[in-house]
Parts: C-alpha cells; sequence; structure tokens
C-alpha cells in the first residue's frame, strides 16, 4: 500500500534520514522502533509532507506523493495522529471529532463512522461536550486516534501513541489499534514500547540515528538478540 524509496531528510546541516526504504503491506499492522532521535517522527511527517524530502520517492497505492500538499494526502486517504496527541483543548470532544472529517462531504457515512467511534471509545460518548483539554491524558489520546479515524483513511499513522500513559491504559490504546487494523485500515505505528509494539506487529523495522538497520516480522525482531538488548531491557 506504502512504498518509502532511499528517503532522505535534512534539518538545516543534520542528515536526519538516511536512504530510508520500507514498505507498509495492506491491513497489517507495520512498526518503526528505535530511541529518541531515531528518525520515527520525521518518518511519518514526510509521509504526509510535514516535512519535505530532499531525495526518494513515496508511493501510496501506485501514486507518487512525495512532497505534494498534505491536505492532499489526507483526502487520498492517509491520516495521522501526531505525537503528544495535539488535540485542540477548547473544542468540545464532539467538534474535535468534526474537525477530523473537515475533508469529507458523505453526511451520511459521517454519523455511521461516529457511531462506529462512540462503539470503539464509549468513555468519548460520555464526554461529547466536555473540551478536549479537561480530558484525562487517555481520553485524550483516545480523541487524537478517534480524530484521525473521522477522515476515513486507508492509512492510520500513529505517533507514539502510548507515550506518558498508565500501563493499564497502554493495554487499552493497544487492543484498540489490533481492532482498527481488523477493520481494514492499515496501520503504520511508531512507539517506544517497543515490546507491545512488536507483539501485535506483522512487520517491523529498527531505525538508527536516521538508517534502517533491521527489519523482519514483530515476533522475529522480539526474539532478536539486539533487539532485546538495545529495546527490551534483556
Amino acid at each position: 500500500m506504502l512504498k518509502v524509496e532511499n528517503l532522505n531528510v535534512f534539518y538545516g546541516g543534520i542528515h536526519a534520514l538516511k536512504g530510508v526504504t520500507f514498505q507498509v503491506p495492506k491491513c497489517k499492522i507495520t512498526t518503526l522502533i528505535g530511541a529518541n532521535g531515531a528518525g520515527k517522527s520525521t518518518t511519518l511527517r514526510a509521509i504526509c509532507s510535514l516535512v519535505k524530502s530532499q531525495v526518494g520517492r513515496i508511493t501510496f497505492q501506485d501514486k507518487n506523493i512525495t512532497n505534494i500538499p498534505t491536505d492532499d494526502i489526507v483526502k487520498m486517504g492517509v491520516a495521522m495522529v501526531p505525537e503528544g496527541r495535539k488535540i485542540f483543548p477548547n473544542l468540545s470532544v464532539k467538534e474535535n471529532l468534526d474537525l477530523g472529517a473537515f475533508t469529507r462531504e458523505d453526511k451520511a457515512e459521517i454519523a455511521r463512522d461516529l457511531k462506529w467511534i462512540y462503539e470503539l471509545f464509549p468513555r468519548l460518548k460520555e464526554r461529547l461536550w466536555q473540551k478536549g483539554g479537561t480530558l484525562s491524558g487517555g481520553e485524550q489520546q483516545m480523541l487524537a486516534v478517534a480524530r484521525g479515524l473521522m477522515s476515513r483513511p486507508k492509512l492510520l499513522m500513529l505517533d507514539e501513541p502510548s507515550l506518558g500513559l498508565a500501563p493499564l491504559l497502554v493495554k487499552d490504546i493497544i487492543e484498540v489499534i489490533q481492532k482498527i487494523c481488523q477493520e481494514g485500515i492499515t496501520i503504520l505505528l511508531v512507539e517506544q514500547n517497543a515490546f507491545a509494539a512488536l507483539k501485535i506487529s506483522d512487520y517491523a523495522y529498527v531505525l538508527e540515528t536516521g538508517c534502517l538497520v533491521l527489519t523482519g516480522s514483530g515476533e522475529d525482531l522480539l526474539n532478536d538478540a539486539k533487539v532485546k538488548k538495545a529495546y527490551l531491557g534483556e
């Protein structure tokens, strides 16, 4: 579904991504893991054209989307849930969800999707008119994911969805990611909780200082000695 080929990104004189190449298959969960500063978030931002790639090609469903406007990429079916949630704190839960569907005009389908969102996140339904900024950290993360889903993406990219959450909430978020994939939405996941991410991943890549250094199934990388030592605390 998504192909990233020889992706290079610079921040001034810093070479943030160095020839990154990988694929994200349809209806699967693909994970990028790595230390802080490895280039994981930059990779997602480059796919969305929030940062420009100087060299390389990004293809989504056989269409070249390299550096095209971000709103066009969203309309094609790519959505990103950014690190730190980035919800609109002064807007209600319902208003945040409505903004997630701003590129859509299919009102009946939007209503159906809202119903699905409420089934996926019952707590959000109970807080529809509550301001986003007054929600707990876990509820804000749910809202961020739900807002991304309201664009009806074919590919949902999640940047550190478990960051700052209690272990029980991490478990809930991981289960939701699996449910979303089961609905036919392809997932590209960036996650520092390597154990939780690799456990649910079909495919995984390890980034180190802007370079891909390992690839395999989630199970393969869970059992890889280098990954265990560097990212799983073993």
